[in-house]
């Protein structure tokens, strides 16, 4: 069973985005962005993601200045959702609002990669007098 302090968060965050979070939603929501599912601020594990597409097992995070004093925690919960299987896309709130249509060409990028089969494996190279 989810943590309801988890949730209760998770809702507070819902109606108290940043202006960067805004505007990403705004492109995100709706299936307006590849057709996929984005959620906000939904619970993983003992984490909240700023953005999570479940079909695509990704998590688009968008930081503010608060992150740069929080690179340990920010690495432990990157490892986490890695772990999870979730590919994890960070930007800084500044490019969100500034360079909106990089970040989604980036986002694109990813998502498109996730659809990529794995590359086959090399079949092992003859060896002479074999």
């Amino acid at each position: 069973m989810m943590d309801p302090e988890l949730l209760d968060n998770a809702k507070r965050l819902r109606t108290e985005q940043t202006e960067a979070e805004k505007c990403l939603w705004y492109h995100l929501r709706a299936h307006r962005f590849m057709g996929l599912k984005f959620k906000r601020q939904k619970p993983v594990g003992p984490y909240i993601t700023d953005f999570i597409c479940l079909e695509k097992h990704l998590v688009v995070e968008v930081d503010g200045g608060q992150h740069a004093e929080a690179l340990t925690y920010d690495e432990a919960r990157d490892k986490y959702l890695n772990e999870q299987g979730f590919a994890v896309l960070r930007f800084w709130n500044n490019d969100v609002l500034n360079q909106t249509d990089a970040v989604l060409e980036k986002i694109r990028i990813t998502v498109e990669g996730c659809d990529q089969p794995s590359p086959p494996t090399p079949l092992p190279q003859a060896v002479e007098g074999s």
